[in-house]
């Protein structure tokens, strides 16, 4: 679009039309500056948005475990990793467990390589750094295991540091010898480089697809104003003089929305600082265009549609009772609530009256399998939970501190427990999402201990043993079963069941403590705990408006099926009168990740519906759920916040990493971070990428019906012949300038700026800008607008005037009165309806007197409300309203730049006509919305079967029952 200026300015400055030409100019300098400061703008904004997101460190400073920048990390700092992250510096391990890290971008490695903070190498003899295994390096991953050390060096003092540094420097030159290539190939790499070079300047291979879309617009407008400059050079017999040459010019730039790319970029900069106050992060541009299609949204339960912040709320244990939490709204306080206690199991508990409650000391002494829960509980776990100062701190994983609270407000304190001291770590397997078990191996007097927690369904299937009436006898069938129904009762009130167990050895040799099945095998059961993640309190709002908005809502967790379910029906995304539905279509609503993996895709794409919950989910689950999703033509999001999950996200349309708990893998796998990893979050990011669609959508209808009423404007004006034989353009160069660049600049900036609709996220998922209603209401708006501008300068020059069209009046104002007189008053009303337009394009549909038909204020009140709401918009077109008076009175501007003189009783057209075209604009509207009303009641009764569309009429007493 800037090329179309820059060879008009040419032209102008050719022919020696030094106004015109430097107007153009100031122009194209006005767009490439404005241009380039905005994109500077947003160039700043994702780099401090990238930094936002950038790899994070977690380092022990003082005491205290905090999270850093990963370029704030300095020597000496001891670093914290764990499976996922990327290590920020060079380590030298003090403490590991199971740690596996990937150094495949300094070694050239595949496998991950198992590290051991006790290795230790002779000073004098070199250790290639593969082979340092005592040692994590920089931009490594951390494949699996957790571990802690000491930063030993960072920057380009690192590894991977020492290798940038050596090719920033190297001199060395690499001689590579290769077969000489033909001159075909020569010619076709040619040609290829040169329409790659072609494209990049055009802009239709880079950028996001919105981007290419409007290069594409771009060239398309530009070759149709090559044939409507010949169509002018072709009206005046190919007599091309410097008339000719101007009008041509004239009709060029008519077809040109040169502020649009200025005023997109202000909104996409926009768009990304307004979703970082709703907490959503931006990486990649693309996605906020996806956004506002999404249709579908993956999403986790833990700490998305949960706080994330468990609460141990019962606990089971065969031969004792049910121990029940009550009154406790602080996760890491333990001292908040009560215990009570009831001798029933879950199964049963409800039948009793009234619970015992359980102030007296705990029965370790008498119950030594109760006792054996406790140590398991808290020693099959690394959580650490301890008062400060007056306030309680936990760090860890949110399901250990939940279980290391229960066991402090039981007063079992690890730090405290007699002979606690005494027990040697041998090893520890942690937990793994494959297998969903972790297990700690300790060792004291000769004997070997094993503690382990994890599912409940792969717990009890290794377990052969467990305790009853204080004896140690084989879990049977029954016995299983028995626990399986406690496990379903905790489940269905919606708590995250764990199972735990213990194995005790008489001496290391019975088996081998590095093979995890050989230590997790013929286990003891010791008891079940129920954790409590409650919902977030806006969660269910948020589902809520997801389904008003025609985006459904899966819920893929790794929890059981029955904790699941009761969260999902909490939230709203499974209903809870499931009688409504068929048989059939309530069978798959939940599903676990084995049923459903076991399927093939043709038996998934059978299914009436897809799952709205998949239960004990794996990575891989996740994965075919997108892809079933896609065969069925959604556009999906995923939330993610793990390594594992890094596949589905990049699977997704749009991928959705958390900002809080996330891994850096999957940050860097994502499309937006939420910084809150809050559900309601999503719907933000989502009701803000339809705003920005929405926004733009308005904008370039505003701006392209514009350059469509000064194109039809134009080129009919070619019929009004002075007494030369030439075409007088009924608006000047200067004028359409204007108009496009000056007036309609800034209220398309300020409608860029626009909020959201109330009904945004009622409309149908959509992230099309060119949609058909678009071009229809292009075409319409732009020729209304022409009609009534035409209408003007006939009246002007051959209603009230005599016709004459003077001599020469396209360059000089000699005898030209009545055509400056009639540029006048069509320029005035071309600039006011432009800008009337700008309202009119607020809403597409709504009128623009009645924006809001629910609200009980006055149309006139809520008018003044509705326009003075976007301040910038409002100011934007008054000031364009005012701009006219200067531009038409001030001498030598008027007469020798606009080419246009002073007017009277024109100015009464001006106004007529600028009300009509309002009255025209509410009157094609009023039209649309009833053809759209009856179109939408049609659609929706030719989707009804023959006895719906029977009980429908019979409703509305449209036909006789």
């Amino acid at each position: 679009m800037v090329i179309v200026l820059v060879i008009s300015m040419i032209i102008a400055l050719a022919i020696q039309d030094w106004i015109s030409g430097g107007v153009i100019a100031f122009v194209v300098f006005l767009n490439i500056f404005v241009g380039f400061i905005q994109e500077y703008k947003a160039e700043k904004t994702m780099g401090s948005l990238k930094s936002l997101s950038s790899p994070s460190a977690r380092v022990l400073r003082d005491g205290i475990e905090t999270n850093i920048n990963a370029e704030e990390v300095v020597p000496g700092d001891i670093v914290v990793i764990n499976a996922g992250d990327t290590i920020p510096a060079d380590l030298r391990l003090i403490d590991s467990k199971n740690l596996e890290t990937d150094e495949a971008l300094l070694t050239g490695e595949s496998l991950p390589v198992a590290k051991n903070h006790e290795e230790t190498y002779r000073s004098n003899e070199p250790v290639p750094v593969g082979d340092r295994l005592n040692m994590a390096f920089s931009s490594s991953l951390v494949a699996k295991g957790r571990a802690q050390g000491i930063v030993v060096s960072t920057g380009l003092y690192t590894e991977i540091g020492k290798i940038a540094d050596s090719l920033k420097n190297s001199d060395h030159k690499l001689i590579v010898r290769v077969k000489k290539p033909s001159l075909k190939n020569y010619t076709k790499a040619t040609l290829k480089s040169t329409r790659n070079i072609i494209q990049n300047v055009l802009g239709t291979n880079v950028g996001t697809p919105l981007q290419r879309k409007l290069s594409w617009l771009a060239i398309f407008l530009f070759w149709v104003a090559v044939v409507f400059a010949i169509v002018v050079m072709g009206s005046q017999k190919m007599i091309v003089n410097k008339n000719v040459a101007i009008y041509a010019i004239c009709v060029a730039l008519s077809m040109i929305p040169s502020s649009l790319i200025v005023v997109l970029t202000i909104t996409m900069a926009i768009g990304a600082q307004v979703m970082v106050s709703k907490h959503v992060i931006v990486r990649k541009l693309d996605s906020l265009e996806a956004l506002g299609g999404v249709d579908d949204i993956c999403s986790d339960k833990t700490g998305t549609l949960t706080l994330g912040k468990m609460i141990a709320k019962k606990l089971w244990i065969p031969s004792v009772g049910t121990f029940s939490v009550q009154n406790s709204n602080e996760p890491f306080n333990p001292t908040v609530g009560e215990v009570v206690f009831s001798e029933h199991s879950p199964k049963y508990i409800k039948e009793v009256d009234e619970e015992v409650d359980f102030s007296y000391h705990l029965p370790q002494d008498s119950n030594q399998y109760f006792n054996n829960w406790l140590m398991s509980a808290t020693l099959a776990n690394i959580a650490s939970v301890k008062e400060v100062d007056g306030e309680w701190q936990a760090l860890g994983d949110a399901t250990e501190i939940a279980i290391n609270v229960f066991t402090t407000r039981l007063g079992w304190i690890r730090d405290e427990v007699e002979n606690i001291n005494e027990l040697k770590h041998l090893n520890e397997f942690p937990f793994d999402s494959a297998i969903k078990r972790m297990s700690a191996v300790y060792e004291a007097n000769g004997e070997v201990k094993i503690y382990t927690k994890g599912a409940v369904e792969r717990l009890v299937n290794i377990c052969n043993t467990w305790y009853v009436d204080g004896k140690l006898v084989p879990l049977t069938e029954e016995d299983h079963k028995t626990i399986e129904d406690n496990m379903t009762v905790l489940s269905s009130q919606g708590l995250r069941v764990l199972a735990f167990a213990q194995r005790h050895l008489r001496s290391v040799d019975e088996v081998d403590i590095q093979n995890r099945d050989a230590v997790e095998s013929e286990l003891t059961f010791l008891g079940l705990i129920g954790i409590y993640d409650p919902p977030r309190p806006e969660s269910a709002k948020s589902v809520q408006l997801c389904h008003k908005a025609g985006i459904s809502v899966h819920m893929l967790t790794g929890d059981h099926p029955g904790t699941a379910k009761a969260i999902a029906q909490e939230v709203g995304i499974l209903p809870h009168n499931l009688y409504h539905y068929s048989r059939d279509v309530v069978e798959v609503m939940v599903m676990t990740a084995m049923d459903f993996d076991a399927l093939t895709d043709d038996q998934i794409d059978a299914l009436p519906v897809l799952p709205l919950v998949i239960a004990r989910c794996a990575p891989q689950t996740k994965v075919r759920m997108i892809e079933a999703l896609h065969r069925r033509g959604k556009f999906v999001a995923m939330t993610g916040d793990g390594v594992n999950d890094s596949p589905s996200l990049k699977k997704a349309d749009v991928g959705i990493a958390m900002g809080m708990n996330g891994s850096d893998v999957a940050k860097d796998a994502a499309d937006i971070v939420l910084t809150d990893d809050n559900f309601a979050s999503i719907l933000n990011a989502v009701e803000e990428g339809r705003r920005m669609s929405s926004n733009i959508q308005k904008f370039v209808l505003q701006l392209l019906a514009e350059n469509v009423a000064q194109a039809l404007y134009l080129m009919i004006g070619l019929v009004f012949i002075d007494e030369d034989g030439f075409s007088v353009f009924p608006l000047a160069p200067v004028e359409v300038l204007w108009i496009i660049v000056i007036t309609s600049c800034f209220p398309a900036m300020g409608l860029g700026q626009e909020k959201a609709q109330d009904d945004i996220l009622e409309l149908p998922p959509n992230n099309k800008i060119f949609t058909r209603e678009v071009l229809v209401d292009m075409f319409a708006y732009g020729t209304w607008m022409a009609a009534c501008c035409l209408a003007i300068f006939v009246i002007t020059v051959y209603g009230k005037g005599d016709g004459d069209l003077g001599h020469n009046c396209n360059s000089h104002p000699e005898h030209c009165s009545l055509v400056f007189k009639g540029r006048s008053a069509a320029f005035v009303a071309f600039t006011w309806c432009a800008l009337l337009l700008a309202w009119e394009c607020v809403h597409m549909r709504r009128s623009f007197f009645l924006m809001r038909p629910e609200s009980e204020l006055t149309w006139y009140h809520q008018l003044w409300l509705d326009v003075w709401e976007n301040k910038f918009l409002f100011w934007s077109i008054i000031g364009g309203f005012v701009s006219v008076f200067p531009v038409v009175y001030i001498p030598v501007i008027n007469d020798k730049v606009f080419l246009h003189g002073p007017i009277s009783w024109e100015w009464g057209l001006a106004i007529g006509f600028t009300v009509l075209f309002l009255a025209g604009s509410e009157a094609y509207k009023w039209l649309k919305r009833i053809y759209l009303r009856k179109q939408k009641a049609k659609d929706a009764f030719a989707d009804l079967s023959v006895f719906e569309r029977y009980v429908s009429l019979s409703k509305s007493n449209t036909m006789d029952v």
